[in-house]
């Protein structure tokens, strides 16, 4: 089967490599229809974090074509949705979707080691199945199913303990597809404003279009936009949806007394000089997630179904498998007004 394997720092490639099976009695082989990029993968193919010879991918979906014996969830020809974040599956807090805070083997992401390889192939082992799969909803595409494997429910939870209250005024760092996410799901609140910041033109009139007011970060001067823009009051909810060293500082800096900040974006920086006197200060509270998909699904299925959100429409360059190279370069780059990229492992 083909898959797309890390080789080296911004380097990639579709490869043959041997054919996924099942990984166990508690699991299951997907034949994969959709996958697609996340920023994340970007922390592999950029280092420090790459693993020459991992197959990449946490955001997949497809056919289930053949099941473990312990398995009851699904059975073979189901069509499922697989979080790109899974714990041993059998403690008490992956049975109810909290796979984060598993009490065993600890939460393992899709696409991130040799243990557990990814879903940008053709096929993919999943363990843990009845814990972190479920059927694709009746109502829901193959490609708002894709995006329910992550970067949304990473959006909602974002927004969800920012703990917006109606009236607020809420800053969303990083307009990616988890900044628009998050962007969207904050609306649900009753904030009286949203600011969304970046530096990327496209992004943000793709944020001004969604009802944010923009501020543009290219001068390094986004603190003190926020400020102007809010009368000198700042952020009473800050989500941060890039990870890097200086937005998270920002969104510190931007909060009014008594926000919170709510951290999305992945930070890998374990010497991170975080400004604790001004924390201390402000009184703010500092929550950085990651997210349990599962625990997410029983809102967010309704609110894809009924039209409430449309999160497909992230998708700007749909590529085939075999062009994964291409797509991580341009993604890499930001070229061509790129925000996602749908992967098609039958082409």
């Amino acid at each position: 089967m083909r898959a797309v394997v890390l080789n080296g720092e911004r380097d990639v490639s579709v490869q043959e490599v041997p054919d996924a099976g099942v990984p166990g009695p508690d699991g299951l082989l997907l034949r994969v229809e959709r996958t697609a990029i996340c920023g994340s993968d970007l922390h592999l193919y950029h280092g420090p974090m790459t693993i020459p010879g991992v197959h990449l991918g946490h955001e997949f979906v497809g056919t289930v074509e053949d099941v473990g014996r312990s398995v009851t969830s699904v059975a073979k020809g189901d069509r499922v949705i697989v979080s790109g974040v899974i714990g041993c599956g059998h403690c008490p807090n992956c049975r109810s979707g909290d796979v984060v805070t598993c009490q065993n083997a600890g939460l393992k992401v899709f696409g991130t080691s040799l243990e557990l390889h990814g879903g940008q192939a053709e096929a993919v082992g999943v363990p843990a199945a009845d814990a972190c799969v479920v059927r694709i909803p009746e109502g829901i595409t193959t490609e708002q199913a894709v995006l329910l494997t992550d970067i949304l429910p990473t959006g909602y939870l974002g927004a969800q303990r920012a703990e917006i209250t109606p009236g607020d005024v809420v800053v969303v760092i990083g307009m990616g597809p988890v900044g628009v996410f998050a962007l969207q799901c904050a609306q649900f609140y009753g904030p009286s404003r949203i600011l969304a910041v970046d530096r990327v033109p496209d992004r943000l009139t793709r944020a001004e279009q969604l009802g944010a007011e923009p501020i543009d970060a290219t001068d390094g001067n986004a603190v003190a936009k926020i400020y102007e823009a809010t009368s000198g009051h700042g952020a009473d909810a800050v989500i941060e949806a890039v990870g890097a060293d200086q937005t998270l500082t920002d969104a510190i800096l931007c909060a009014a007394p008594g926000a919170t900040i709510s951290v999305i974006g992945v930070n890998l920086n374990m010497a991170f000089p975080f400004p604790v006197p001004v924390a201390l200060m402000k009184r703010l509270t500092f929550r950085v997630t990651i997210a349990a998909i599962p625990t997410t699904w029983p809102a967010l299925f309704p609110l894809v179904a009924s039209g409430k959100l449309h999160p497909e429409d992230v998708f700007t360059h749909r590529l085939g498998l075999s062009e994964a190279a291409e797509g991580y370069r341009i993604f890499d780059a930001r070229e061509d007004g790129v925000l996602k990229v749908l992967l098609d492992p039958s082409s």
